[in-house]
């Protein structure tokens, strides 16, 4: 198994830094950053398989392609509430809070737990990842019960006045994600979006009118067998 300095030392060779630039004018932290594509680190991450010591060590060296690493090669099964605590303090750029969430929390069966947490704290990834999570969950467990998703509807509704742009993304796709699983939750999340769009907000105004605008699209609404 390579220790955590050989797979700095690939990453190293497989850095890109003539893509970093463009890397920065989608939101991305480039502070420590290789520019290494994902499709490479989900081929290295393929190869090397679940290490929960190297995934920690990896995440200890700050780089980003490393922490992205660390989360596809973590083993979900031995992920504890004082990691998922501890990285998500780490977060500095969307697309890592997203690839750790989607890769390595939404797996966790405390993830419901650290929804209800995230989503009251105020740094902006750590309230962030809240709003992934719910939007990975929504996507991905497809044996999760549409009450957990109906309870993420009032943290979405005081969500969507959080202005900062991370934050209010998040909470868009968290609602957007809901409502694209099946007929029910379509009918709520399109409720829920009314009153947001209502709220005296322009994060809230804009969260409302864009959920509304897929969720009521007939892309969806095809796929969902049915109008609103």
């Amino acid at each position: 198994m390579p220790s955590a300095q050989e797979i700095v030392e690939r990453l190293e060779r497989l850095s890109r830094a003539d893509q970093l630039e463009g890397l920065a004018r989608y939101g991305m932290v480039v502070k420590r950053r290789l520019g290494v594509a994902i499709p490479e680190l989900r081929r290295m991450a393929k190869a090397i398989g679940k290490d929960h010591r190297l995934a920690l060590a990896l995440w200890r060296t700050g780089i980003a392609e490393g922490r992205i690493l660390a989360s596809m090669i973590d083993d979900p099964q031995v992920l504890t509430e004082a990691q998922m605590d501890r990285w998500v303090k780490g977060f500095d750029s969307w697309d890592v809070c997203d690839q750790v969430c989607m890769n390595l929390f939404e797996k966790s069966p405390a993830a419901g737990k650290k929804i209800r947490q995230w989503s009251r704290r105020e740094e902006e990834f750590v309230k962030r990842a809240a709003f992934v999570l719910i939007a990975c969950l929504a996507w991905h467990d497809k044996r999760a019960k549409d009450a957990s998703f109906l309870e993420a509807l009032p943290m979405i509704r005081k969500g969507a006045t959080d202005e900062r742009n991370f934050v209010k993304k998040a909470v868009n796709w968290a609602l957007r994600n809901i409502g694209k699983r099946n007929r029910a939750l379509n009918k709520a999340a399109i409720r829920a979006a009314q009153e947001i769009r209502q709220m005296d907000s322009a994060s809230a105004r804009w969260i409302g009118a864009d959920a509304l605008k897929e969720l009521r699209g007939e892309a969806v609404q095809r796929r969902l067998g049915g109008s609103p």
